[in-house]
């Protein structure tokens, strides 16, 4: 049985022991706080059929909560749009934050399990960075993840997984996240 005082995730573990030292050689840190690390993910499904039925909401909002180990906040559309059909208020998505012991769980899972499972996985694009080193990538079917019941899902959504790191270059947050194994294709 797993004691939750002494439990460090696996990820979180290497990044203490390896990669911290690995980083300040590479860019020749002169502080350990200069160091990247991994702040944040943030994880986001835009329901749009939410407008015809609102159950669908509750049923992703199920499964993000699921996938993510966290429970999952519905978000509102802010303005009305006539041509869209929506409403000021009205459900159209849900998200959650994930940080510390949970984040670098999900990250585990998503490197090493999630993302082989995608069809036609070739590696995420190197290039989708924001430019102050946070990486923002798509998965077209929320099903690759083990959580998830295939036989019990209504419908397959896709999701946006937003790695936010404190990485002042993206050049920095990459090696960071090479450091955790993400594949990358270029």
């Amino acid at each position: 049985m797993l004691d939750a005082a002494t439990y460090t995730p696996r990820l979180k573990a290497l990044y203490r022991e390896q990669m911290r030292a690995a980083l300040k050689e590479e860019f020749g840190y002169k502080n350990d706080m200069m160091i990247p690390k991994l702040d944040k993910i943030v994880l986001n499904m835009g329901i749009g059929e939410a407008v015809k039925d609102s159950k669908k909401i509750k049923s992703a909002q199920a499964d993000l909560t699921a996938i993510a180990g966290q429970k999952a906040v519905i978000t509102k559309a802010r303005n009305s749009i006539a041509g869209f059909r929506v409403r000021e208020e009205m459900p159209l998505g849900v998200k959650v934050t994930l940080r510390g012991d949970r984040m670098y769980e999900f990250l585990d899972r998503l490197i090493t399990i999630a993302l082989p499972r995608v069809r036609d996985f070739r590696g995420v694009k190197g290039s989708s960075f924001d430019g102050r080193g946070n990486y923002a990538m798509g998965i077209k079917e929320h099903i690759v993840f083990p959580e998830i019941n295939f036989d019990q899902i209504d419908e397959v959504w896709g999701m946006d997984v937003i790695i936010c790191t404190t990485a002042k270059t993206d050049a920095e947050a990459k090696a960071l996240l090479k450091q955790f194994n993400m594949p990358f294709t270029s």
